[in-house]
């Protein structure tokens, strides 16, 4: 972490670059970072947005200027990352795998020399780390994929991608919050809304969460999208150290 950089972005936005590879050091220091601002509440932030290497912040020159905004960051980054540590949140995700939910599952399986039960026994075994949310509200970008389910995307993009639909897009997995055209290789679909405006918090999870995926049946898929539609449904979370 001897790298760190801070750039200015505009007017009314700085840059802090942690690196220049995707790890989950560089996004436990990113998410650190970011529970240390929010534990300080510095005064003229407006909003942090975390990325697979950079916190971009931006800030209200009104109330805070670029060298006092910069001072403030340069000392939190030198902290020890444990001090902002939270504990590890794993939110369980339901997906209900194959068929109608998952129409590309029988190309991913093809392109592993796989079985579609082998792909999704890998898919369901690990726990993905929210490296950062983006491309819509929501949209999980996962770190952790096996590299035996790594598969190219789509030579041609769906125009229509149902919300709920969990994916795979080279080496990447995630789950896609809202309709909206995209080009991953669809497995599964999971009844769970990672995106709700009407929900107090809007967004189900943040950067430095975990997913685990957790395959259903249709039945089970469809007693939990009742629970959902309801307003009723609450994912299992797990806390502890991370």
């Amino acid at each position: 972490m001897q790298n760190i950089r801070i750039l200015t972005e505009g007017d009314s936005s700085l840059l802090i670059e942690f690196g220049k590879e995707i790890s989950p050091d560089i996004n436990r220091k990113i998410t650190a970072t970011v529970q240390l601002m929010k534990d300080q509440n510095i005064e003229g932030v407006v909003d942090v947005i975390p990325a697979f290497c950079s916190l971009l912040i931006n800030y209200d020159p009104r109330v805070i200027s670029y060298d006092e905004i910069r001072e403030r960051m340069l000392a939190l980054v030198k902290m020890d990352a444990k001090a902002g540590e939270q504990k590890k949140r794993v939110f369980e995700i339901p997906v209900c795998y194959g068929g109608e939910y998952g129409p590309d599952i029988a190309n991913i399986a093809e392109h592993a020399g796989l079985s579609e039960e082998e792909v999704i026994k890998i898919h369901s075994s690990r726990d993905y780390l929210i490296y950062m949310l983006g491309f819509l509200p929501g949209f999980t970008y996962l770190g952790g994929l096996d590299e035996r389910l790594h598969t190219p995307r789509l030579a041609n993009p769906r125009i229509r991608i149902r919300a709920g639909s969990v994916g795979i897009g080279g080496s990447q997995t995630g789950i896609y919050p809202l309709d909206s055209p995209g080009g991953w290789q669809l497995m599964g679909m999971t009844p769970v809304k990672t995106y709700d405006p009407e929900r107090e918090t809007p967004i189900l999870v943040e950067a430095g969460d975990y997913i685990r995926f957790v395959p259903v049946d249709e039945d089970e898929y469809n007693r939990i999208k009742e629970e959902v539609d309801r307003g009723e449904y609450q994912c299992v979370v797990h806390e502890g150290e991370v």
